[in-house]
């Protein structure tokens, strides 16, 4: 290796660790579910986005395994030349229907649909209002559209109508664009989209929702757009396949003439090997388990309110979630590294989230109950949070 990259990566490795941001990468041993194995040890799973508890349905592992048999492990090419089976076609109409809008596109990952979606309709003359806390697939995906990107406050509407009234009445831009995440991972507050709306129509702007953590949670399943009933009035919903519905990839759902144009411009969909077939057929089969029924959704929710009254109860600073999605801030990065290693050491794996996945002096490890926890479970890891919390001191 060259010396000068070396001394790069040894320094900054090096610093990483020396500030409570380095993160240690855990082998699971089997599969992902509410318990782990990691080691040989068995842990309570609160890290994992398998909100629904879909990643080890029975359902979708015999679907899949069938579709394998019928179309091979892999769909051989990419959508535009021969890549696009009847498993795809399917899919894609399943979503549609899901998410009440004329049509949806299929893509290999969560990611890749806002790297694809925004760079194929927003170019170096238009703007973007863009979340301040949004993902960084979101910011990737503005930055590589070459358009001015705009930074608006969290959840602050009187600053979006000021960005979105000063971009657009400058005349510099073509498209205004304003994007927003549904469900914010880090803090489990959603977004205010009715309000959202009444700005983006007083002044023409398009509307784009990176629902990943609101499809299968918000609206009985349907996501966040659903769940405030603005189907027809979003742009672009955009959502991913492999947290609440259990396996891999994403989606973007829209009008049907906004599909033609993403299958015809976007390059993770004209550059990218399509979904595999087992996979295809999984998230169908799982799309249709909450069309079919909200036991899933219900038990969910259930899980989630009681984690979050019980830690609340015992003084953690759960911050402001409307989710199942449950932060504990701790603030310093190395006393959040610290207790989640505590958790761990106890039988409850939560990771700690820190800078720069969340900002600065507000780490915390953040818990994602699922439909798949008992009650038994949730007991259990409340008990250990009441134990270390003390130990640490966070808690009186």
């Amino acid at each position: 290796m060259v010396q000068t990259l070396q001394s790069f990566l040894d320094e900054n490795i090096q610093y990483l660790k020396d500030n409570g941001l380095y993160n240690e990468i855990d082998i699971i041993e089997g599969a992902n579910g509410p318990e782990i194995t990691i080691d040989g040890k068995k842990y309570i799973n609160l890290s994992s986005n398998n909100y629904l508890g879909l990643a080890t349905d029975e359902d979708l592992k015999k679907v899949a395994k069938e579709a394998i048999d019928t179309h091979g492990v892999g769909a051989g090419a990419v959508r535009p030349i021969n890549g696009t089976l009847d498993l795809h076609e399917e899919l894609e109409q399943t979503l549609a229907k899901f998410k009440g809008t004329e049509a949806a596109v299929a893509y290999q990952s969560g990611f890749n649909c806002n790297m694809a979606a925004i760079s194929a309709v927003m170019n170096k003359n238009d703007a973007i209002l863009s979340d301040e806390l949004n993902h960084a697939s979101i910011i990737d995906g503005c930055r590589l559209s070459k358009a001015k990107i705009i930074r608006v406050k969290h959840s602050d509407m009187e600053d979006l109508r000021a960005k979105a009234k000063e971009a657009v009445e400058s005349g510099e831009y073509n498209k205004v664009m304003y994007i927003t995440d549904g469900v914010f991972s880090m803090d489990g507050d959603v977004a205010k989209l009715p309000e959202i709306i009444e700005i983006a129509e007083e002044f023409g702007l398009l509307t784009y929702v990176d629902d990943a953590h609101g499809s299968g949670v918000m609206g009985k399943g349907a996501g966040t757009v659903k769940h405030f009933g603005l189907q027809d009035k979003i742009d672009f919903q955009m959502g991913t396949l492999s947290k609440a519905i259990g396996v891999v990839g994403g989606y973007v759902a829209g009008t049907q003439s906004l599909i033609d144009w993403l299958k015809s411009q976007s390059r993770p969909f004209l550059f990218s090997t399509s979904l595999a077939p087992g996979d295809t057929k999984a998230i169908t089969k799982a799309v249709e388990k909450l069309m079919e029924s909200t036991e899933l959704h219900d038990k969910l929710w259930d899980n989630g309110n009681y984690l979050k009254k019980g830690l609340k109860e015992l003084g953690f600073d759960i911050g402001d979630s409307e989710t199942p999605i449950t932060p504990v801030i701790i603030g310093d990065e190395k006393k959040t590294q610290e207790f989640s290693s505590r958790l761990k050491d106890e039988g409850l794996y939560v990771k700690s989230i820190v800078f720069p996945t969340v900002p600065r002096g507000t780490g915390r490890v953040r818990n994602m109950p699922t439909a798949a926890h008992t009650k038994e479970m949730l007991d259990e890891a409340l008990k250990v949070y009441e134990k270390v919390g003390k130990e640490l001191e966070i808690i009186k």
